[in-house]
């Protein structure tokens, strides 16, 4: 069977089973996108908002990156401040290549660029369509519940899971998904201002203990997010606020799946993978997931999916977990070492450079078949 011919389903039309299905069909394959929502994720209630220059590098050859380029907030500075003064500050643009280390879009926008360029190639996603089970990994046979009530049995070559950190087809095949949560919760709420706002900066606010960040969601719009239940009474807003767009809680798992590759059945972003949004990696983690295994198809080698992307997952979760706990501490001597040895740092060239190729993706390896990837 010629490869680009190889029947193959994508469960989940996010931004990682829309990227596996739109670099699947521009190397000529058809994907088959199913997802029991009925449509892609609204734009006001968007977690996902960083993206970093590895997922603009790896979305370049789809045209993506130049739609999204038109559309985001390049992010020029990350600052830490304490007691209104900026204990440390990474210039984000210091980073090799074209694009600066971070952008900030929704990810309801990000699927919406994604669902029109996977459009020209004739792709439409079938929503409120639901995988039910999936028999045998080895050769996949899938049931299907579509919109209408009516049941589909169907074979295909391959599978994809892209279904999200609750994946029925990785429960399906039977890939355990170990790992906990903080017991603290996350609040965040999203608030539009009547007047110009810089959306040109990350600032995380260290309120000892706790934390109040600000992440641009638009020219318009700034995102706080806190781990502090009345944060909304701490925020200094910096314009009269016109509308508090959505406001949400959550709580932070670490979890990788035992394995991301079962027979014939793929895992991808949060199927795969979750952890915390520390370093904005959780949304661009997956689509790199995505685009290595379109590529790997496509050359023959999906074989090798699991052990090529393990690597980089399990270096991700580390790196988010430690962020994540430098700064949801609660010791007050913690609290005063971190606030004392983060400026040193900073200032550190070998520590800056390190940080700037986390934030920007850049420290897994690189795609090869993009040449010039960094």
């Amino acid at each position: 069977m010629a490869a680009g011919h190889r029947n193959i389903l994508v469960a989940g039309a996010g931004a990682s089973g829309l990227t596996v299905a739109l670099e699947l069909a521009r190397r000529g394959f058809r994907p088959r996108v199913v997802d029991s929502d009925a449509g892609p994720v609204p734009p006001e209630e968007s977690r996902a908002l960083g993206i970093n220059a590895r997922t603009l590098t790896l979305l370049a050859p789809s045209r993506v990156t130049d739609a999204i380029l038109q559309e985001a907030q390049r992010l020029e500075q990350f600052r830490i401040v304490s007691g209104g003064k900026v204990l440390a500050a990474l210039d984000t643009t210091r980073v090799p290549g074209p694009y600066g280390a971070l952008h900030a879009l929704s990810q309801g926008h990000t699927e919406r660029l994604l669902l029109g360029k996977l459009s020209d190639f004739e792709v439409e996603p079938e929503w409120q369509t639901t995988v039910v089970s999936v028999e045998n990994p080895i050769e996949p046979r899938v049931i299907l519940r579509k919109a209408d009530g009516s049941v589909e049995s169907a074979a295909f070559d391959i599978v994809i899971a892209a279904d999200g950190a609750h994946s029925t087809v990785r429960k399906a095949v039977g890939i355990g998904f170990p790992g906990d949560a903080l017991e603290s919760s996350f609040y965040i709420a999203d608030f539009r201002y009547a007047a110009p706002i810089d959306p040109h900066f990350v600032e995380m606010q260290l309120v000892n203990p706790g934390i109040i960040g600000r992440l641009p969601v638009d020219r318009e719009t700034l995102r706080y997010i806190s781990t502090l239940p009345d944060f909304e009474s701490r925020i200094v807003h910096p314009a009269p606020v016109a509308e508090r767009v959505w406001a949400s809680d959550f709580r932070i798992h670490f979890r990788h799946a035992e394995t991301l590759s079962k027979g014939k059945v793929f895992l991808v972003g949060d199927a795969g993978h979750i952890h915390s949004p520390a370093g904005a990696r959780g949304m661009n983690l997956g689509i790199e997931d995505a685009c290595w295994l379109a590529w790997l198809i496509s050359e023959g080698r999906e074989a090798d999916y699991a052990r090529l992307r393990t690597p980089a997952m399990h270096m991700v979760l580390k790196q988010t977990r430690q962020l994540t706990s430098l700064f949801t501490m609660n010791n007050p001597l913690a609290i005063a070492i971190r606030n004392i040895a983060m400026p040193v740092l900073f200032r550190l060239p070998q520590f800056s450079r390190k940080l700037l190729r986390g934030v920007s993706g850049c420290d897994t390896p690189p795609p090869p078949w993009i040449d010039g990837a960094v």
